[in-house]
């Protein structure tokens, strides 16, 4: 009788709230866009240059996804949503 009585009392208790893993989801989703934007842009020959690794979208744009997506996920591990 008591096992079951505790059973029933007993919650699981997570870290964080849906609102926080939300923004968590979507901080590592902006992170994960951000690397597959950078990769790519070499040459099989490595005797010939490729210029592509120069665009402004593995200079600029990823790194910035990136960066903005390591920003959500301290918002969303420091901000304490109302219950």
């Amino acid at each position: 009788m008591g096992e079951q009585k505790r059973k029933e009392t007993a919650k699981t208790n997570f870290i964080f709230g849906k609102q926080n893993y939300k923004w968590m989801f979507i901080g590592l989703g902006l992170i994960a866009l951000g690397f597959i934007l950078m990769a790519g842009g070499g040459s099989d020959d490595p005797n010939v240059f490729n210029p592509e690794i120069f665009s402004a979208q593995r200079i600029r744009v990823a790194p910035t996804l990136i960066l903005i997506g390591f920003g959500i996920q301290i918002y969303a591990i420091l901000k304490s949503f109302k219950k």
